[in-house]
This record gives structure tokens, C-alpha cells and sequence, in this order.
């Protein structure tokens, strides 16, 4: 499969899970939170490819899985490309994994508050993708 093909579904799978993230935010805040960390994840994975990250891409393929750090500096230098705010999206979605859906400290608000800078992370991949 070819890295544009890629990309494409990944950034499919990021507004898919984005959707489903901001649908469950009010009723389960737990799993919302995991659902817009992975839409969050699939941008990152999205861009990676998109602006061929060497390095990332040929540890993750040859492992055949990303790890979060790898998610965490390839975000860092996709910020490099689309602004600082990529990065701080990118924090606020794993602030969701760690004190929502792992330690289910966080209510519906403090979910909804950080699913916008998720989406927008989405919305820029998606835009990003499209421009090529």
C-alpha cells in the first residue's frame, strides 16, 4: 500500500473516531476520551506519512506498530511543519488517555474542552491530505 493510500485512511479512521468521541462525551466521558486519544493517534499517524518522517516510519514498519513515544516526537515534528498548537493538540489528547481513560478522573466537560483541539489535529490532516 502506498504511503498516500495509507495516510488517507488513516486520517478515515481519525474522523471516525473523532465522531464517535464527541457522540459518548456526555454519556461515557471514559470511553469518548479513548475514542478522541485515537483520533488524535491516527492524525499523527496520518501526517507522519504524508510528510514522510524518516526514522519513524522505518522503525514502526519494521516493528509493525507505533509506540507512544514515537507518536509523541513524530507529533512534535509535524509541529515543526504546521505550528506549535499540533503539539499542545497533541498533549491535551494525551492528558485524555492518561487521566480519563486510564484513571477516570476526568467528567464530560473536561473532555468536551480538549475535543476541539483534537478535532482540529483531524481537520488539519484531512486538509493537509487533500491540498497534495
Amino acid at each position: 500500500m502506498s504511503a498516500a493510500v495509507e495516510a488517507r485512511r488513516h486520517v478515515e479512521l481519525a474522523l471516525k473516531h473523532l465522531e464517535e468521541g464527541k457522540a459518548l462525551a456526555d454519556k461515557d466521558p471514559v470511553q469518548a476520551s479513548e475514542k478522541l486519544y485515537k483520533a488524535a493517534e491516527e492524525a499523527v499517524k496520518a501526517l507522519a506519512l504524508h510528510f514522510g518522517l524518516s526514522g519513524f516510519l522505518e522503525k514502526v514498519g519494521g516493528r509493525g506498530g507505533w509506540t507512544v513515544t514515537e507518536l509523541d516526537k513524530a507529533a512534535s515534528r509535524i509541529s515543526g511543519r504546521l505550528g506549535e498548537w499540533f503539539s499542545a493538540a497533541w498533549d491535551r489528547a494525551n492528558y485524555l488517555r492518561v487521566w480519563c481513560f486510564h484513571e477516570a478522573k476526568l467528567d464530560a466537560n473536561s473532555v468536551k474542552e480538549r475535543a476541539t483541539d483534537i478535532e482540529r489535529m483531524v481537520l488539519e490532516a484531512k486538509k493537509t491530505l487533500s491540498s497534495k
